[in-house]
């Protein structure tokens, strides 16, 4: 039988609250109470003082994890190749991006890195220079133990060449420190009806036909499932019936428990920023999870 999921939740879910009226303790809090294991943070967006946070940050920090019996799962980062418009960053340049992120996500007891490469086209394609930049940092990922995994996203479908490029370096290379994030939006098979605090206007969905779900099957994980390291769950709404309103998460659920992935699903909320909405749909999507999980291994799947 597969192994059980691990649970996390990504910060990124309360955006909208955080920093207002919501704190870091807060945040913790309210992972814990769903059952959590596992916190996921966006380097920029939580960490003061980034890249440099102080002692007292780091204390806290580390208290926090104690306090709440959590654990670093993944780290967001970027490595923004036009930080200046005139020209696109070195080779050098970006490499000493992913290092220094790399260097931060260790010391914060993160095990995972996600580099948001920058991209040249509406599918999501990276900047050429990914590739040089990232391997001259596999050796610093393997002495720190953190894997380097970009994130396959919608409009980005499993069968593409992003995802096509990603696994030919990772044959090439022959390396443990760079995987697939799988952002489980790309089964999004029914349209949105609200996109962070705005609702979709059919004009909108025009200019961003994504939100309308780009309907990757489920079982093309089985295609992929191999280079996987980290999947954050994405969703939008899940009513009061635990019925999700845009992802078929039995056959998603199926798909992952047969391949044999056995690391974390992490929330990540991207659904209406009404006040506190995100607490509530984070609980919800982790009791439909588990749910689901469990009808699995009971063989009540059809």
């Amino acid at each position: 039988m597969p192994g059980s999921f691990k649970y996390g939740v990504s910060t990124y879910s309360y955006v909208d609250d955080y920093g207002s009226v919501m704190t870091l303790e807060d945040a913790f809090d309210h992972i814990a109470d769903t059952g959590a294991t596992g916190i996921e943070i966006l380097g920029e967006g939580q960490i003061e003082g980034f890249p440099n946070p102080s002692s007292q940050f780091l204390d806290r920090w580390f208290g926090l994890l104690d306090k709440y019996k959590l654990e670093p799962t993944n780290m967001c980062s970027w490595v923004d190749m036009r930080i200046t418009l005139q020209r696109n960053l070195t080779i050098e340049e970006g490499a000493a991006e992913l290092e220094r992120d790399l260097r931060l996500a260790h010391q914060l007891g993160f095990k995972f890195l996600r580099p948001k490469f920058g991209v040249l086209s509406h599918d999501l394609m990276p900047e050429p220079q990914w590739e040089a930049y990232t391997e001259r940092n596999l050796e610093l990922a393997h002495e720190l133990g953190v894997v380097i995994c970009p994130e396959i996203h919608a409009p980005t479908p499993i069968k593409h060449e992003v995802v096509d490029g990603y696994i030919n370096f990772i044959e090439r290379t022959g390396t443990k420190n760079f995987g697939l994030m799988i952002d489980t939006g790309i089964f999004q098979d029914r349209p949105l009806t609200h996109w962070g605090s705005h609702q979709i206007n059919e004009e909108a969905r025009k200019h961003m036909e994504f939100l309308n779900g780009i309907k990757v099957p489920p079982e093309h994980f089985l295609d992929v499932a191999q280079y996987v390291v980290f999947i954050q769950a994405k969703f939008h709404d899940i009513d009061e019936n635990l019925e999700d309103q845009n992802i078929p998460w039995k056959p998603v659920i199926s798909a992952i428990k047969r391949s044999g992935y056995s690391g974390y699903l992490s929330s990540e909320y991207e659904g209406w920023r009404a006040p506190w909405r995100s607490i509530d749909q984070v609980r919800r999507q982790h009791a439909l999870l588990r749910k689901l999980e469990r009808e699995f291994d009971e063989g009540k799947f059809a």
